[in-house]
């Protein structure tokens, strides 16, 4: 990452914010919303309950099948119902993986489905859920950059977050940081460099 690209990042924080806000707003139907589908995953829920727990014990035999086929064709495991079922591919090698793998899908439709989402505007819902948590990531690495630099470099952390994130002028930040301008200016390019380290 260079100096450009971390001031760009800062610099972007708050519409991140303003634009997770929207996505998370974005109505599905039924009263629900993408921030309730976020929050209300049941299946995750079930699954991080059921994870120390060897899949035979709760997984009947064509479900241990299915889950086989799901493990073959997936390389990643996304959380979330909606990104799981962007995951699984809709064929297989042959008739009988895609057959399974169609099954799993339509069993994740159905849960979508149950929580009033329709399967003709599922497209649209994926990507709008993926971009909420794309950017709920990047949000989430901005900030643990920041309290990392804020452990060691405390004047960092706050140049960072009152000049860029906040969008503060030089001579606000100066004022709370009770420094000169010209200190100021000695402190910035000081502050990006352990950011940009400590986000490598």
């Amino acid at each position: 990452m260079t100096e450009q690209q971390a001031i760009e990042l800062l610099s972007s924080y708050r519409a991140k914010q303003a634009r997770i806000k929207t996505l998370d707003a974005h109505s599905v139907g039924g009263g629900i919303t993408i921030s309730r589908l976020c929050e209300d995953d049941q299946l995750q829920q079930l699954h991080q309950r059921l994870r120390g727990l060897p899949s035979y014990m709760y997984l009947s035999r064509q479900e241990l099948q299915l889950e086989a086929t799901a493990h073959a064709y997936l390389d990643r495991y996304p959380a979330g119902t909606r990104a799981q079922l962007a995951a699984v591919p809709s064929a297989g090698a042959d008739t009988e993986d895609t057959a399974q793998l169609q099954e799993l899908r339509g069993k994740i439709k159905r849960v979508i489905e149950a929580r009033g989402v329709g399967t003709h505007d599922l497209d649209t819902l994926l990507e709008r859920l993926a971009e909420a948590q794309d950017l709920q990531t990047e949000l989430r690495q901005i900030d643990a950059a920041l309290e990392a630099l804020a452990s060691y470099k405390p004047e960092y952390a706050r140049l960072l977050r009152l000049r860029y994130v906040e969008d503060s002028s030089i001579e606000r930040v100066a004022e709370k940081l009770q420094v000169s301008r010209r200190t100021y200016e000695r402190l910035r390019p000081r502050a990006i460099a352990e950011f940009v380290r400590l986000s490598g």
